[in-house]
């Protein structure tokens, strides 16, 4: 040993920088006899896999677990008691042991910000146990008693089936008398799990210590690791998130458990490359309907479980800027338009917008919903601020605020007046989507009757204003014949704010490989959406969905014209995408794919700011 400091100072200041980035992974501690401690072997494997230990004592206060996550890239949730029975609604079994009251709120609470914040998680022992209790799952007191089987049986009964769930107790010793380093069973392991990706092995041995576990995975993960009598011993993510439980101590486990520790310190080294990435890009969404949701009474600053964006979930996804759209319901012939609103619930929930609703039309309602944003932004005006060009965006970001951008969905707002197109371009509106599902005076829809045959004479006249005010013209919802004629008319690049590829879903709101040629050719931009309907014709959409459709799009029309437009609160969400706060996930999908900084800045909305820009010229 060198008791020198000075040749150690030398070695650190030798090179520049002093050190390569390594991930932070936090590292919950245990708690006992006022102390906080971790065993020495959890830290030990997150250096030996190439992550930097941060330990994280059981405290609760919010500004320290806030503070705590703004600094981690992953976290380990450590092993230790059982939790009060309590937080799961319970009563406590009479084979309840010893419970750590210390560390539960502190660990739910921590889980589920991380969670939020889509932070790798890795969950040891009561860790896994943490994960499913903080996440709607469900964790037996005692595995000894009934313990639900997640397996089920399906029985025809009178011609319909009925899920049979069997109760048992485990029948295998899950506790050892064995040393912490020695396996004592084995557990099987899923086929396409990550465990299974990890291990290459159909079984491993495992050493476990424990009378708890996981019964119920809850709706956001899979088991993918039993024990031979049916305990759950691991869980993953179903919604594309690296999140991995497992019911033993891989700490213990040398090499073989260092895999584990090298999984999430990959996931945590992807997830920081990641939030350093949208610290030096742009991420612009082009459209999402949450204003449909003001007459409910949403709490924008709040994180409001009835919408899927808000200043929280934007926070939370590394979300810079959206747009939203004032979208106007299109009345069916005999129908009027305020029939078509909740009137009742504007003048409910939200008195400051009922000046005009004795005679609501569709301009005074557009102007309504742009009313209430401007409100919204004025309460969070240090968070949140109005863009109306692209120097506007950029310059919120620079000042560290989320931007929301107005446009309009469905040309009915105009009210068959010219001058509306120029009213509207005043109030800050960056595009229209010139109609909706059903024809219009502008336009024929893609759900409509073909009523003009394509883009009317109103039409043309409106596409030209809207050229003059520097509106972007959006033929998302538009019929094919629109289409082509507003590509024909507009003197500006054309926009689809949320339309996917016809060639892999089969919608009339889907744009053909040859409509995305000519939009490119025109300089135009189409953005991917995220609603089950246009992206798969049958079954579940997932993220991996949208991804293939983007890509589609990418190989038809070039990097140069694509982007995302999530449709959030208007239907558009799939698993692994599911509102703002997931927003980042979709960047990791770009990174797997090696796509380069520049192209995910294009993609994030650098093509629709410079169609913006030459349109606002």
């Amino acid at each position: 040993m060198n008791y020198d400091l000075q040749s150690y100072l030398d070695k650190v200041y030798a090179t520049y920088p002093e050190a390569q980035h390594r991930p932070v992974i936090g590292i919950t501690t245990n708690f006992s006899d006022c102390d906080a401690t971790i065993r020495k072997f959890y830290y030990e494997q997150v250096v030996a896999a190439g992550g930097t230990p941060l330990l994280i004592p059981p405290v609760a206060d919010k500004e320290v677990v806030i503070n705590t996550l703004s600094h981690l890239d992953g976290l380990i949730l450590s092993g230790g008691a059982d939790f009060n029975p309590l937080w799961a609604g319970e009563e406590p079994s009479t084979k309840l042991h010893g419970i750590n009251a210390s560390r539960d709120l502190p660990e739910l609470l921590l889980t589920r910000l991380a969670f939020n914040r889509q932070i790798p998680i890795l969950g040891i022992c009561r860790g896994i146990q943490t994960i499913v209790m903080a996440l709607d799952g469900k964790v037996q007191q005692d595995i000894y008693e009934d313990y639900i089987k997640t397996e089920q049986t399906i029985e025809k009964k009178l011609g319909k089936d009925v899920v049979i769930t069997k109760l048992h107790a485990a029948s295998i010793k899950h506790s050892q008398d064995a040393g912490w380093s020695e396996p004592t069973h084995t557990v099987s392991l899923e086929r396409g799990s990550i465990l299974r990706a990890l291990y290459r092995e159909d079984t491993i041995c495992v050493n476990s210590f424990h009378h708890q576990a996981v019964s119920v995975p809850g709706p956001r993960f899979r088991a993918t690791a039993k024990s031979p009598d049916g305990v759950i011993e691991a869980i993953e993510s179903t919604e594309f998130k690296p999140i991995l439980g497992v019911q033993w101590h891989p700490e213990f486990l040398g090499e073989d458990g260092l895999k584990l520790f090298q999984w999430l310190v990959v996931q945590a080294n992807n997830f920081y490359q990641a939030k350093k990435l949208h610290q030096r890009v742009l991420t612009l969404d082009t459209h999402c309907d949450t204003p449909m949701f003001f007459p409910q009474g949403v709490q924008f600053d709040q994180r409001d479980r009835r919408i899927l964006y808000d200043l929280h979930k934007m926070t939370e996804g590394h979300q810079d800027a959206v747009t939203m759209a004032a979208y106007l319901p299109q009345p069916k012939i005999g129908e009027t338009f305020s029939s078509k609103i909740d009137v009742a619930g504007l003048e409910k929930y939200n008195p400051e917008l009922t000046a005009s609703l004795d005679n609501l039309t569709p301009a005074v309602y557009a102007d309504l919903i742009f009313d209430k944003i401007e409100q919204i932004v004025k309460k969070n005006q240090r968070y949140l601020s109005i863009a109306r060009t692209p120097s506007d965006i950029y310059e919120d970001k620079r000042k560290g605020r989320r931007s929301i951008l107005f446009a309009i969905e469905n040309g009915l707002a105009l009210e068959h007046k010219l001058e509306n197109v120029k009213h509207f371009a005043q109030r800050g509106v960056t595009y229209i989507t010139l109609c909706h599902n059903g024809d219009n005076d502008i336009c024929d829809s893609a759900r409509g009757c073909n009523t003009h045959g394509g883009v009317s004479k109103f039409g043309a006249e409106v596409i030209r204003e809207m050229n003059r005010n520097g509106i972007l013209v959006d033929l998302s919802h538009g019929a094919e014949k629109s289409f082509y004629d507003a590509l024909d008319i507009s003197s500006q690049p054309i926009v689809c704010s949320h339309s996917n590829s016809r060639a892999l879903c089969d919608s009339p709101r889907n744009l053909t490989d040859e409509q995305l040629r000519a939009l490119a050719a025109k300089g135009g931009v189409a953005h991917i959406t995220l609603y089950k309907g246009f992206l798969v014709k049958s079954g579940e959409a997932t993220v991996l969905d949208a991804v293939a459709h983007l890509e589609h799009a990418i190989s038809v029309m070039g990097i140069d014209h694509v982007g995302i437009g999530t449709d959030f609160d208007g239907d558009g969400t799939v698993r692994g995408l599911a509102d703002a706060s997931e927003m980042i996930n979709f960047t990791l999908h770009l990174l797997r794919r090696k796509y380069s900084e520049r192209d995910i800045e294009k993609i994030w909305g650098g093509n629709w700011l410079r169609v913006m820009a030459q349109a606002q010229r």
